[in-house]
């Protein structure tokens, strides 16, 4: 039995098709990524999963229930961090947890073992308000109170959404953790660069999926020649390459420019051409998982 199964998942908000038959599965004891833009769906097919909302069309089933029928059961069963920070701010960190605790008819010490790993980072702050908290102790405060009644699959919709890049990495190590514990985990980020860390990825855009598969493969479908290039003005260089013979494609990327290769692009051509930009730099690199993201969507 999967721990999540999405099948041809679609729901429309008046115009707006907020997903189109949508599907994918998550695997028992697995962390799998939603990656994607804000507006990709992300956040409605979470809420479906959560039965917080009905789909209009498809089906979806976690722990082997049905999210309609079911509804029931499976709250009592996943946890659910959503993407804003719903606890209560003027309730302290240990009045939330013991809280979350006492809605699911749980103990709060009877999980601590679960719960200890997350907690230990903000229990010097068990006294504080939960609204003077930094955004990724509030963030560890969340997930603790999701993880208060031992469930078995984890829902974390853009977690580190806002969070320092140190406070990031420590969570995405929590989240390691708790996939190694048993528990299954299905977790959506707009931050490509944490997608390396899931056991597999949907990358997601527009309420579809484009591509579903592990990290690694998801890179090897960048099959074209990829070259990073700089100059001191940014903005002609990306004017002046997209003009190149053999250039495909060429979009920023961080503090240079990416240019994806066709057949008869030729580095010596392209350097020799826009010579007349000072500083110009050219040097092969390796494709990026936003590299994928933007190939996939041009398709």
């Amino acid at each position: 039995m999967k721990a999540v199964e999405v099948n041809d998942v679609s729901k429309r908000f008046g115009k707006v098709e907020a997903l189109r038959s949508v599907s994918f599965e998550v695997e028992r004891g697995e962390l799998f990524g939603l990656i994607g833009p804000d507006g990709a769906g992300k956040t409605t097919l979470f809420r479906i999963l959560a039965t917080l909302l009905e789909a209009d069309g498809g089906t979806a089933l976690v722990d082997g229930m049905d999210v309609c029928r079911d509804y029931t059961s499976i709250r009592s069963r996943v946890g659910y961090m959503p993407g804003r920070f719903s606890l209560y701010q003027d309730l302290t960190v240990e009045e939330n947890l013991a809280f979350f605790a006492a809605l699911f008819g749980v103990d709060a010490r009877d999980s601590y073992s679960l719960v200890a790993p997350v907690y230990r980072h903000i229990e010097p702050f068990a006294k504080r308000r939960a609204g003077r908290l930094s955004g990724g102790m509030k963030q560890k405060l969340a997930l603790s109170c999701a993880l208060i009644h031992r469930p078995s699959v984890l829902f974390l919709d853009e977690p580190t959404t806002g969070v320092d890049a140190l406070s990031r990495g420590e969570f995405w190590d929590m989240l390691t953790d708790l996939k190694n514990s048993g528990i299954s985990i299905l977790v959506s980020t707009p931050y490509m660069d944490e997608a390396s860390r899931c056991d597999r990825i949907a990358l997601c855009n527009d309420g579809g999926i484009l591509g579903t598969d592990s990290p690694v493969r998801i890179l090897q479908r960048f099959d074209s020649p990829l070259y990073a290039a700089r100059a001191d003005d940014m903005f002609a260089l990306l004017g002046a390459a997209r003009k190149v013979r053999g250039v495909e494609r060429c979009y920023p990327f961080g503090q240079s420019h990416h240019i994806v290769a066709g057949r008869d692009f030729s580095a010596e051509e392209f350097t020799r051409e826009l010579s007349w930009l000072e500083g110009l730099c050219l040097e092969p690199v390796k494709p990026a998982i936003e590299d994928v993201f933007i190939k996939l969507m041009q398709k």
